[in-house]
């Protein structure tokens, strides 16, 4: 009975603990100071955490339930800092932050890892035929133009007509550069075979980044046309600015210019390395599985990097947006959704 009663103080004591450890919660607010890329890189590992995409129904319902008790004052007692927190990063994962809908799974960006690996994988692979390129560069532009949609400022209805644009756009540049690249370097007399094998893969890196920002600009560019959202530091909308929409549209392209340089350069650096060594050339069955595991452990490190770089919730200062904005306020800085 002393050992029970010990081993249940301990626990409280350590519950008691985590709880402490947690900072005060705040409805809508990051758990981490956004003012620092280290702040910025803890609270986009909540949001990309691929442990949120077994959260079921009946945990979102309950992770939104508690913070509306929150909003509304009508908490049941002992409940935690980090309860608060935990619902609101199941809420963040899950829901759009404008609409408050279910963002599909495999558009999440927590999902983007999980599901955007194998696509990685089949960019890299050597070899590659005209037929492969195109496909897997289709592919790829395939799911980042959703990713973009689904993660996309919608504080502004957005016509399908944009994104079949941006979708078009996007596969027809990556697939161009691409295939132009590999045309080039299989016409290049001067590279020996190994050398020419080796330049092939970092052919996709020049052909994502360029499609990236086409698929960016294309798929939002309604945003310029009409402008988005920006707030107060109370949350209260102050009106529509196509200035805040040039630099959200700015932030995220270079976001996904930097996301695909350590996915797409350092695999083919490092298996060429791994290449040479007496297991995997006795054993090249290993390659792909290798080669999978590379490329996951450099896109798990590449995407919190990269979405680090701008915090969501950017802050601009009114004198830097239209007339009209500045005069609608009195707040010196203003915010809006830049968009994942």
């Amino acid at each position: 009975m002393a050992d029970t009663a010990t081993t249940a103080s301990a626990a409280a004591a350590s519950a008691a603990s985590a709880s402490t450890d947690a900072p005060p919660f705040q409805l809508g607010k990051p758990r981490f100071q956004q003012t620092s890329f280290y702040g910025r890189f803890r609270h986009f590992l909540d949001i990309i955490d691929p442990r949120t995409l077994f959260v079921t129904e009946r945990r979102l319902r309950e992770a939104v339930q508690l913070l509306e008790d929150y909003k509304h004052g009508t908490l049941c007692p002992g409940v935690t800092n980090e309860q608060l927190w935990s619902a609101q990063k199941i809420k963040q994962a899950i829901l759009h932050p404008d609409t408050n809908e279910k963002i599909f799974m495999p558009f999440r960006m927590s999902g983007y890892i999980p599901f955007g690996t194998p696509i990685v994988v089949g960019l890299l692979l050597p070899n590659q035929t005209l037929a492969s390129t195109v496909f897997w560069q289709w592919l790829n532009q395939s799911h980042n133009a959703c990713v973009n949609y689904a993660n996309r400022n919608a504080t502004k209805p957005s016509p399908a007509s944009k994104f079949i644009q941006g979708y078009l756009g996007a596969v027809i540049s990556a697939v161009s550069i691409a295939v132009g690249l590999n045309v080039l370097v299989q016409k290049a007399n001067k590279f020996t075979p190994a050398t020419r094998l080796l330049v092939q893969r970092f052919v996709p890196f020049p052909a994502v980044a360029s499609a990236n920002i086409c698929n960016v600009v294309l798929m939002r560019y309604g945003e310029l046309e009409e402008g988005i959202d920006v707030l107060d530091a109370d949350g209260n909308l102050v009106g529509s600015s196509k200035i805040a929409a040039r630099h959200a549209l700015l932030e995220t392209a270079l976001t996904r210019v930097v996301l695909p340089m350590p996915i797409l350069v350092l695999p083919p650096i490092v298996m060429s390395m791994l290449e040479k060594t007496a297991l995997l050339q006795a054993r090249p069955r290993l390659l792909l599985p290798v080669q999978s595991l590379v490329c996951l452990a450099a896109f798990g490190l590449a995407l919190p990097l990269a979405i680090s770089l701008f915090p969501q919730m950017s802050e601009i200062e009114t004198s830097q947006l239209e007339p009209e904005i500045a005069r609608a306020t009195s707040s010196r800085t203003v915010v809006y959704n830049k968009g994942l």
